[in-house]
């Protein structure tokens, strides 16, 4: 006599039957209390960001107003800063090159350094020298700015004067490179001493890009028969180039807004000269360290240097959005898309 199989199943086990409506919820749009509340956390984080950014340029813009109601002088083009005149005459063409000017030559100089030293701890030395070397690196970038100041006002300037004879001796001609005597306290050693400064940063944000460059890519040039150099130049740099951008940009604006480091070591004065190598010029930052326990609080002294910091502040917001262009035109070598 045969059987008939029951008509009827068991039912799951509870652990299953829950996964499962779990994930009928999900489908059906329904998220997770955790997820509701990092979700939440995480935007409200980004709002209160944009919030404290548009205080700061609000602030920044009611007091700027306050000073530039009262100047006598052109804000943009007058090369005088005279605030406790009557009226006041300022202007922030001299901060604004000097300011440009010291930023771009810490860049020129730095960028090659820290990428050739980002290369050779993460693709050239031996891995018990790459380790101290990477710690020597990362401990220069703890180092206070006014340790470097000191540093470059007692030791780099007085032995920069053999440099200033040199460039002088084989490149005066150009103009940018004239020497005519004195103590170099000028925009060209304030920006050896921002490259310095800014080395460290470039270098670790590149060392760790180029490490998480695809080993896959490697194989193959090496496979190819290419040498170090060649998998270097055609799997690790095109991979890392945002990432390098993205150093740079870092390291730009520390150099645009660092202040006691170039107020050590830089003699200020309201002119600009087309020598980098004779004093004169000033920056932002400088200016507004060096100038405001000198300005009156019952005139517009301070209120002209908040208008000078809100220029700085547009300034900074130009490069990091400028990077951004850049790095989103470079998006298919970002490490996202590897």
């Amino acid at each position: 006599m045969k059987l008939d199989s029951p008509s009827t199943t068991s039912p799951p086990p509870p652990d299953i039957a829950r996964t499962s409506a779990a994930d009928a919820g999900l489908r059906k749009g329904r998220t997770r209390p955790g997820d509701r509340i990092f979700s939440g956390l995480a935007r409200g984080s980004g709002i209160t960001l944009l919030l404290i950014m548009a205080s700061i340029a609000v602030f920044l813009s009611v007091q700027a107003v306050v000073a530039l109601e009262a100047n006598a002088g052109n804000f943009l083009t007058t090369f005088e800063w005279n605030v406790n005149a009557k009226p006041p005459v300022f202007g922030i063409a001299v901060l604004a090159y000097g300011t440009i000017v010291t930023s771009l030559i810490a860049l020129v100089l730095a960028v090659p350094v820290s990428v050739g030293i980002a290369l050779f701890i993460s693709h050239y030395a031996p891995r018990r020298l790459a380790a101290p070397v990477a710690y020597v690196v990362d401990l220069l970038a703890a180092v206070p700015s006014v340790v470097y100041g000191l540093w470059g006002f007692l030791f780099l300037v007085p032995h920069l004067e053999g440099l200033y004879l040199w460039l002088d001796a084989y490149f005066g001609w150009t103009g940018i490179f004239q020497y005519s005597g004195g103590a170099p306290r000028t925009l060209f050693a304030a920006g050896i001493l921002l490259a310095i400064m800014i080395i460290p940063i470039v270098t670790n944000v590149s060392r760790e890009v180029f490490r998480q460059s695809p080993k896959m890519h490697e194989e193959a040039a090496l496979a190819l028969g290419a040498t170090r150099w060649e998998v270097v130049r055609t799997a690790v740099l095109p991979f890392g180039r945002s990432g390098v951008i993205s150093a740079s940009m870092l390291g730009l604006g520390r150099a645009l807004g660092e202040t006691m480091a170039v107020a050590l070591i830089l003699s200020p004065s309201f002119d600009i000269r087309a020598s980098l190598l004779n004093p004169g010029g000033g920056t932002f930052a400088q200016n507004i360290a060096a100038s405001f326990e000198e300005a009156s609080p019952t005139g517009v002294g301070r209120e002209a240097l908040i208008a000078s910091g809100l220029v700085l502040f547009l300034i900074t917001l130009l490069v990091n959005g400028l990077a951004r262009l850049i790095i989103a035109r470079r998006k298919e070598y970002s490490g996202a898309n590897a």
